[in-house]
C-alpha cells in the first residue's frame, strides 16, 4: 500500500472521524470514527465539552493511523491534513492556560433567543429588523450564528467576561480550537480560522473577508479575542505531537462548504444538496456576492489559496428531512426502521394526493414562519401507511424545490443538475422523486463522505502545484444521472398542491388572526 496519502479531520455534531485518502482521489484507505456526546443542560440548550472534542479527534487520528499500518501503509506517507467541522459552534478559552472557559455552545442551541431580542432593541429607529446586518455579513440576526453565542457568553459567564476585559480570552469555532490544540496549544499553538467558518460568525465583512469594526461594535465584542482569517487552502500550522507530529495542516473549511468542494461544484451555477437530519443546499454564485431577496443566506463557498479568488454561495436549509422518518418511526409507529422506507413507498405508485408538511418547529427558507406547524392534507378512505411514507419522501423533495426556486429567482440562472450526498441518497426511489418533482438531473456522490473528501482535496491542492481539483477523482468517475420521468404539467400541478398544503401550515400558533391580517407568503 503506497502513498502519498492525505488525512481529513471531520468534526461533526454527533461524531468525529479521521479519514485517510489516497492523495488526489476519492479512494478512502481507512478511517476511525468516535461519537461525541452532547450535554443538554436545559430544554433548547446544547453543549459539548471542548476537552472531549479535542481528545476524541486525537483518538480518531491514532485509530486511523493504526489501521493504515495494519494495511501495510506508512504514516510518514501522509503529506497533508485538512480540517472540516460543524459550523457556528462557539468556544472561548484562556490565552495563558489554553483551558476552555465554558462548554462549547453548539450551532443548534437556542438559548440565545433572548440575546437576539435584546440586540434587536438596539437597532436604530425601533426598526427591529433581523436583516439589519445582512449587507455587511450576509446573514440575518439569528440564534444560530457565533457572534450571538459569544455575546451570550460575555453576558452570562463571569469568567468569560473577565478574560475578555483583561485581553486574555481567545475565541474560535471548532476548527480554530482543533488547530490551536494540534499545533501546540498554550505553547505556541496557532490562532487561525478560514473564510468559510468566519463567514458564519456575523463578525466578518462578507466583501473584505476581514473582521468588521462595525459588526464588533454592534455585538459589543473586543477585537483581541479573534483568530486570524486565512483562505481555505494554505499552510495553517504543523502538528506538534502524537503520531502525526511534523505533518502540516493545509486546509480548513466548514462542513457544508467542504461538501461543495468534495462534490466538485467549483463553477458558478453548480449546486449540491446534503440530506441528513435536515437538508443543506449550497449554490455556487462564483466571485460575485448575491444578496438574497428570497430568504436565503449569503456565505463564502471557498477560497482555495491566499491569492485565489474567493467564491461565494447562497445557502438554504430544510430543518426536517431525514428527521421526518424518525418521527414516523418513534412517534407514529408507521415504520419500524428506516430501512423499510423505500420498500414501503414502492408498494404504491403514488401518494394518492396526500401532502405532508413536516413543519414541527416552524418553516425555514424561504418562508421563515416560526408559527407554522406540521400538517397532512388530502387524506381519504383509501389512504394507507404506504401513501404517508411516500408523501414524506415527497415532502423533502418539495422543500428542496422551494429553495431551488428561490435560488433561481435570486441568480436568474436555471440549474441544470443537482449534486446530492448524505444518508438519504442510498434510497433510489427518493432520488427519482427528487428529479421528477424539481425537473432536473440528479447526480449521486460516489462516496457518502464528501465533507471529508472536500477537506482532503483542498489540503492536497496546497502542497501540490499541478493538482487539478476539477479532474476525475477515480478511474470510474462517471456518475449515472437520474433524469425526470414525469411531464412538466404534472410536476407543476403537484407543486401547486404542495403550496396549498404550505398555506394550511402557516401561522398555526397565531391562527386566531383574521384571514386578512395574515401575512401573505405568495411573493416569498
Amino acid at each position: 500500500l503506497c502513498g502519498p496519502f492525505v488525512g481529513a479531520i471531520d468534526e461533526g455534531t454527533t461524531s468525529a472521524r479521521f479519514m485517510i485518502f489516497r492523495a488526489g482521489t476519492d479512494d478512502i484507505v481507512c478511517y476511525h470514527q468516535i461519537e461525541v456526546p452532547s450535554i443538554f443542560v436545559k430544554e433548547g440548550w446544547c453543549e459539548q465539552d471542548p476537552v472531549v472534542i479535542i481528545n476524541t479527534v486525537n483518538d480518531c487520528i491514532e485509530g486511523a493511523c493504526q489501521k493504515l499500518r495494519a494495511l501495510g501503509g506508512k504514516v510518514e506517507d501522509i503529506v497533508a491534513i485538512g480540517i472540516t467541522n460543524q459550523r457556528e459552534s462557539t468556544i472561548v478559552w484562556d490565552r495563558h492556560t489554553g483551558e476552555a472557559l465554558a462548554n462549547a455552545i453548539i450551532w443548534l442551541d437556542n438559548r440565545t433567543t433572548s440575546t437576539v431580542e435584546d440586540l434587536l432593541e438596539t437597532i436604530p429607529n425601533n426598526a427591529r429588523n433581523i436583516n439589519y446586518l445582512r449587507p455587511l455579513c450576509g446573514l440575518p440576526l439569528s440564534p444560530y450564528f457565533s457572534g450571538v453565542k459569544l455575546r451570550w457568553l460575555r453576558d452570562n459567564v463571569a469568567t468569560v467576561k473577565k478574560a475578555m476585559d483583561a485581553g486574555n480570552a481567545m475565541f474560535g469555532t471548532i476548527d480554530t480550537w482543533l488547530m490551536y490544540n494540534l499545533t501546540g496549544g498554550k505553547d505556541g499553538g496557532v490562532h487561525k480560522t478560514d473564510v468559510t467558518n468566519a463567514s458564519r460568525t456575523m463578525l466578518m465583512n462578507i466583501e473584505t473577508l476581514q473582521w468588521d469594526a462595525n459588526l464588533l461594535k454592534f455585538f459589543g465584542l473586543p477585537n483581541s479575542i479573534l483568530p486570524e482569517i486565512c483562505s481555505s487552502a494554505e499552510h495553517f500550522g504543523t502538528i506538534a505531537q502524537g503520531v502525526l507530529k511534523g505533518v502540516d495542516i493545509t486546509a480548513d473549511l466548514g462542513d457544508q462548504q467542504a461538501a461543495l468542494v468534495g462534490q466538485q461544484c467549483l463553477a458558478k451555477g453548480q449546486a449540491k444538496a446534503t440530506y441528513g437530519t435536515g437538508c443543506f443546499l449550497l449554490y455556487n454564485t462564483g466571485p460575485s456576492i448575491v444578496h438574497s431577496q428570497h430568504g436565503l443566506l449569503t456565505t463564502v463557498g471557498y477560497q482555495l489559496g491566499r491569492k485565489a479568488t474567493p467564491y461565494y454561495a447562497l445557502e438554504g436549509s430544510v430543518s426536517i428531512a431525514g428527521a421526518a422518518f424518525n418521527w414516523l418511526r418513534d412517534n407514529m409507529g408507521i415504520i419500524q426502521n428506516t430501512g423499510q422506507i423505500e420498500t414501503m413507498a414502492n408498494m404504491v405508485d403514488s401518494s394518492l394526493d396526500v401532502y405532508f408538511v413536516p413543519a414541527f418547529n416552524g418553516l425555514y427558507a424561504p418562508y421563515w414562519n416560526q408559527d407554522a406547524r406540521g400538517v397532512i392534507c388530502g387524506l381519504s378512505e383509501e389512504t394507507t401507511s404506504e401513501h404517508i411514507v411516500r408523501a414524506t419522501l415527497e415532502a423533502v423533495c418539495f422543500q428542496v424545490r422551494d429553495i431551488l426556486d428561490s435560488m433561481h429567482k435570486d441568480c436568474k440562472i436555471p440549474l441544470a443538475k443537482l449534486m446530492v450526498d448524505g444518508g438519504m441518497t442510498v434510497n433510489n426511489l427518493f432520488l427519482q422523486l427528487q428529479s421528477d418533482l424539481v425537473g432536473i438531473q440528479v447526480l449521486r456522490a460516489k462516496i457518502a463522505e464528501t465533507t471529508a473528501l472536500g477537506a482532503a482535496m483542498a489540503a492536497y491542492k496546497t502542497v501540490t502545484a499541478n493538482y487539478n481539483m476539477e479532474g476525475p477523482l477515480s478511474k470510474s468517475d462517471a456518475r449515472e444521472p437520474i433524469k425526470p420521468k414525469i411531464a412538466a404539467t404534472e410536476r407543476n400541478l403537484r407543486y401547486q398542491k404542495w403550496k396549498m398544503a404550505i398555506e394550511r401550515s402557516l401561522n398555526w400558533e397565531t391562527s386566531t388572526l383574521a384571514q386578512g391580517e395574515r401575512e401573505s407568503f405568495d411573493g416569498a
